[in-house]
Protein backbone atom coordinates (compact mmCIF):
# COMPACT_ATOMS: atom_id res chain seq x y z
CA UNK A 1 0.00 0.00 0.00
CA UNK A 2 1.29 3.41 -0.63
CA UNK A 3 2.16 6.01 1.62
CA UNK A 4 -0.47 8.35 0.41
CA UNK A 5 -3.08 7.98 -2.66
CA UNK A 6 -5.02 11.01 -3.72
CA UNK A 7 -7.89 10.56 -6.50
CA UNK A 8 -9.24 13.42 -7.94
CA UNK A 9 -9.37 15.54 -4.88
CA UNK A 10 -9.99 19.20 -4.88
CA UNK A 11 -10.44 22.21 -2.96
CA UNK A 12 -13.31 25.38 -3.32
CA UNK A 13 -13.17 27.36 -0.43
CA UNK A 14 -16.35 28.93 1.11
CA UNK A 15 -16.09 32.32 -1.17
CA UNK A 16 -16.06 30.36 -4.16
CA UNK A 17 -12.56 30.36 -5.12
CA UNK A 18 -11.03 27.17 -6.24
CA UNK A 19 -7.95 26.55 -4.52
CA UNK A 20 -6.88 23.05 -6.53
CA UNK A 21 -8.48 21.87 -9.44
CA UNK A 22 -9.57 17.94 -9.21
CA UNK A 23 -5.66 16.36 -8.95
CA UNK A 24 -4.35 12.85 -8.42
CA UNK A 25 -1.13 12.13 -6.71
CA UNK A 26 0.87 9.15 -4.98
CA UNK A 27 3.51 8.85 -2.80
CA UNK A 28 5.57 5.44 -2.07
CA UNK A 29 6.55 4.29 1.41
CA UNK A 30 9.81 5.47 1.38
CA UNK A 31 9.75 8.23 -0.81
CA UNK A 32 10.97 11.78 -0.61
CA UNK A 33 8.07 13.95 -2.94
CA UNK A 34 8.73 17.59 -3.05
CA UNK A 35 5.62 19.79 -4.19
CA UNK A 36 7.50 22.93 -6.35
CA UNK A 37 5.49 25.76 -8.05
CA UNK A 38 4.61 29.46 -7.56
CA UNK A 39 2.38 30.83 -4.41
CA UNK A 40 -0.80 30.82 -4.33
CA UNK A 41 -0.60 27.51 -6.34
CA UNK A 42 -2.11 25.13 -3.30
CA UNK A 43 1.37 23.22 -2.79
CA UNK A 44 0.15 24.39 1.26
CA UNK A 45 -3.27 23.49 1.08
CA UNK A 46 -2.59 20.29 -0.63
CA UNK A 47 -0.33 19.28 2.32
CA UNK A 48 -3.17 20.14 5.14
CA UNK A 49 -5.41 18.08 3.47
CA UNK A 50 -3.14 15.35 3.93
CA UNK A 51 -2.51 15.98 7.22
CA UNK A 52 -6.31 16.28 8.03
CA UNK A 53 -6.04 19.84 8.72
CA UNK A 54 -7.91 20.58 6.11
CA UNK A 55 -11.12 19.07 4.60
CA UNK A 56 -10.68 18.19 0.68
CA UNK A 57 -14.26 19.32 -1.03
CA UNK A 58 -13.68 16.72 -3.38
CA UNK A 59 -12.00 13.68 -4.39
CA UNK A 60 -10.46 10.42 -2.03
CA UNK A 61 -7.53 10.87 0.31
CA UNK A 62 -5.92 7.74 1.72
CA UNK A 63 -2.73 7.74 4.05
CA UNK A 64 -1.62 4.57 5.05
CA UNK A 65 -3.18 2.82 8.14
CA UNK A 66 0.09 2.10 9.69
CA UNK A 67 1.29 5.60 8.51
CA UNK A 68 2.11 7.85 11.94
CA UNK A 69 2.22 11.64 10.85
CA UNK A 70 5.11 14.31 11.62
CA UNK A 71 4.32 18.07 10.41
CA UNK A 72 6.87 20.47 9.79
CA UNK A 73 5.57 24.28 9.76
CA UNK A 74 7.15 26.98 8.04
CA UNK A 75 8.17 28.24 10.97
CA UNK A 76 9.20 26.60 13.61
CA UNK A 77 6.52 27.86 16.48
CA UNK A 78 8.30 26.82 19.47
CA UNK A 79 6.89 27.97 22.73
CA UNK A 80 9.37 30.70 24.03
CA UNK A 81 8.20 30.43 27.64
CA UNK A 82 9.60 26.61 27.64
CA UNK A 83 13.26 25.35 27.58
CA UNK A 84 13.96 22.95 24.09
CA UNK A 85 13.43 20.03 25.97
CA UNK A 86 9.38 20.51 27.24
CA UNK A 87 9.40 22.25 23.53
CA UNK A 88 10.13 18.89 21.43
CA UNK A 89 8.41 16.93 24.35
CA UNK A 90 5.20 19.03 23.79
CA UNK A 91 3.28 15.96 21.62
CA UNK A 92 4.20 13.42 24.21
CA UNK A 93 2.64 15.34 27.11
CA UNK A 94 -0.46 15.64 25.15
CA UNK A 95 -0.74 12.24 24.48
CA UNK A 96 -0.37 11.65 28.22
CA UNK A 97 3.27 9.59 27.58
CA UNK A 98 4.77 9.42 30.74
CA UNK A 99 7.62 12.04 31.89
CA UNK A 100 10.24 9.47 32.11
CA UNK A 101 9.69 8.15 28.86
CA UNK A 102 9.23 11.71 27.17
CA UNK A 103 12.15 13.25 28.56
CA UNK A 104 14.30 9.93 27.39
CA UNK A 105 12.64 10.30 23.72
CA UNK A 106 12.89 14.16 23.23
CA UNK A 107 16.34 13.56 24.21
CA UNK A 108 16.94 11.12 21.34
CA UNK A 109 14.92 13.10 18.83
CA UNK A 110 17.25 16.23 19.53
CA UNK A 111 20.74 14.32 19.33
CA UNK A 112 19.34 13.04 15.64
CA UNK A 113 18.96 17.11 14.86
CA UNK A 114 22.32 17.64 16.29
CA UNK A 115 21.06 19.86 19.51
CA UNK A 116 21.66 17.61 22.03
CA UNK A 117 23.50 19.92 23.77
CA UNK A 118 20.90 22.76 23.73
CA UNK A 119 18.24 21.37 25.41
CA UNK A 120 17.73 23.12 28.32
CA UNK A 121 18.48 26.36 26.44
CA UNK A 122 15.58 28.80 25.71
CA UNK A 123 14.27 29.06 21.97
CA UNK A 124 15.34 32.76 21.71
CA UNK A 125 19.11 31.54 22.14
CA UNK A 126 18.89 29.35 19.52
CA UNK A 127 20.16 31.19 16.07
CA UNK A 128 16.67 30.60 13.06
CA UNK A 129 18.68 27.36 12.00
CA UNK A 130 18.67 25.68 15.14
CA UNK A 131 15.27 26.69 16.11
CA UNK A 132 14.05 24.88 12.72
CA UNK A 133 16.16 21.87 14.31
CA UNK A 134 14.22 21.74 16.85
CA UNK A 135 10.87 22.05 15.50
CA UNK A 136 11.79 18.99 13.57
CA UNK A 137 13.23 17.51 16.37
CA UNK A 138 9.45 17.56 17.93
CA UNK A 139 7.87 16.28 14.61
CA UNK A 140 10.24 13.54 15.15
CA UNK A 141 9.43 12.61 18.93
CA UNK A 142 6.40 10.92 18.01
CA UNK A 143 8.16 8.75 15.98
CA UNK A 144 6.41 8.88 12.45
CA UNK A 145 6.62 7.18 9.43
CA UNK A 146 5.69 9.79 7.22
CA UNK A 147 6.92 13.36 7.68
CA UNK A 148 4.77 15.95 5.76
CA UNK A 149 6.98 19.58 5.52
CA UNK A 150 5.75 22.89 4.39
CA UNK A 151 8.31 24.88 2.98
CA UNK A 152 10.85 24.76 6.43
CA UNK A 153 13.54 26.06 5.25
CA UNK A 154 12.13 29.22 3.02
CA UNK A 155 13.41 31.61 5.30
CA UNK A 156 16.85 30.56 5.61
CA UNK A 157 19.85 31.61 4.02
CA UNK A 158 21.42 29.48 1.86
CA UNK A 159 24.14 27.80 3.63
CA UNK A 160 22.16 27.21 6.48
CA UNK A 161 19.40 25.97 4.74
CA UNK A 162 21.81 23.47 2.88
CA UNK A 163 22.70 22.13 5.77
CA UNK A 164 20.11 21.22 6.78
CA UNK A 165 18.78 20.09 3.99
CA UNK A 166 21.74 17.23 4.54
CA UNK A 167 19.98 16.32 8.03
CA UNK A 168 16.97 16.05 6.55
CA UNK A 169 18.62 12.84 3.92
CA UNK A 170 20.36 11.72 7.03
CA UNK A 171 17.44 11.59 8.90
CA UNK A 172 15.42 10.02 6.62
CA UNK A 173 17.63 7.35 5.78
CA UNK A 174 18.11 6.35 9.92
CA UNK A 175 14.34 6.18 10.27
CA UNK A 176 13.21 4.99 6.68
CA UNK A 177 10.30 7.80 6.82
CA UNK A 178 8.32 8.92 3.69
CA UNK A 179 8.26 12.76 3.19
CA UNK A 180 6.11 14.78 1.42
CA UNK A 181 7.97 18.28 1.27
CA UNK A 182 7.12 21.59 0.45
CA UNK A 183 9.40 24.33 -1.20
CA UNK A 184 9.83 27.40 -4.09
CA UNK A 185 13.52 26.41 -4.48
CA UNK A 186 14.12 24.54 -7.74
CA UNK A 187 17.88 23.45 -6.05
CA UNK A 188 16.39 22.65 -3.05
CA UNK A 189 13.74 20.56 -5.13
CA UNK A 190 16.05 18.65 -6.97
CA UNK A 191 19.09 18.07 -4.09
CA UNK A 192 16.52 16.27 -1.43
CA UNK A 193 13.61 14.48 -4.16
CA UNK A 194 13.17 11.16 -5.93
CA UNK A 195 10.36 13.10 -7.87
CA UNK A 196 9.19 16.71 -8.22
CA UNK A 197 5.59 17.03 -8.51
CA UNK A 198 5.24 20.88 -10.56
CA UNK A 199 2.39 22.90 -9.78
CA UNK A 200 0.87 25.54 -11.04
CA UNK A 201 -1.31 28.46 -9.77
CA UNK A 202 -5.26 29.67 -10.82
CA UNK A 203 -6.30 27.39 -9.58
CA UNK A 204 -3.79 25.23 -8.05
CA UNK A 205 -2.98 21.60 -10.22
CA UNK A 206 -0.25 19.52 -10.87
CA UNK A 207 1.38 20.20 -14.63
CA UNK A 208 4.56 17.74 -14.33
CA UNK A 209 6.37 15.10 -12.75
CA UNK A 210 9.93 14.65 -13.42
CA UNK A 211 12.03 11.92 -11.30
CA UNK A 212 15.20 13.28 -9.93
CA UNK A 213 17.15 9.85 -10.95
CA UNK A 214 21.23 9.52 -10.02
CA UNK A 215 23.55 7.49 -8.79
CA UNK A 216 25.54 10.29 -7.23
CA UNK A 217 25.52 10.47 -3.60
CA UNK A 218 23.28 13.70 -2.58
CA UNK A 219 26.64 15.61 -1.05
CA UNK A 220 28.42 19.16 -2.30
CA UNK A 221 29.46 17.79 -5.25
CA UNK A 222 26.13 16.81 -6.39
CA UNK A 223 25.15 20.04 -6.19
CA UNK A 224 27.72 21.49 -8.93
CA UNK A 225 27.39 18.20 -11.13
CA UNK A 226 25.87 17.72 -14.79
CA UNK A 227 23.40 15.81 -13.62
CA UNK A 228 22.11 18.16 -11.20
CA UNK A 229 22.04 20.85 -13.70
CA UNK A 230 20.01 18.46 -16.42
CA UNK A 231 17.00 18.10 -13.63
CA UNK A 232 17.38 21.78 -12.47
CA UNK A 233 16.73 22.77 -16.22
CA UNK A 234 14.24 20.33 -16.77
CA UNK A 235 12.44 21.82 -14.01
CA UNK A 236 12.56 25.58 -14.29
CA UNK A 237 10.99 25.10 -17.78
CA UNK A 238 8.01 23.07 -16.33
CA UNK A 239 7.86 26.16 -14.18
CA UNK A 240 7.90 28.52 -16.84
CA UNK A 241 5.68 26.86 -19.20
CA UNK A 242 3.03 26.55 -15.91
CA UNK A 243 3.43 29.90 -15.44
CA UNK A 244 2.51 30.30 -19.04
CA UNK A 245 -0.19 28.18 -18.60
CA UNK A 246 -1.93 30.34 -16.05
CA UNK A 247 -1.22 33.28 -17.78
CA UNK A 248 -2.98 32.32 -20.76
CA UNK A 249 -5.78 31.38 -18.54
CA UNK A 250 -6.19 34.95 -17.16
CA UNK A 251 -6.29 36.11 -20.79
Amino acid sequence: MSAIELRAVEKTWENGVQALRPLDLRVERGEIVTLLGPSGCGKSSLLNIVAGLTEASAGDVSVGPDERIGFVFQQATLMPWARVAANVRLPLDLAGVARAEANARAAEALRRVGLGAFAEVWPRELSGGMQMRASIARALVTEPTLLLMDEPFGALDEITRNRLDDELLRVRREQQLTVLFVTHSIHEAVYLSDRVVVMAARPGRVVAEVAITTDEPRDDAFRVSTTFARHARDLQQALLAAARDADEALA
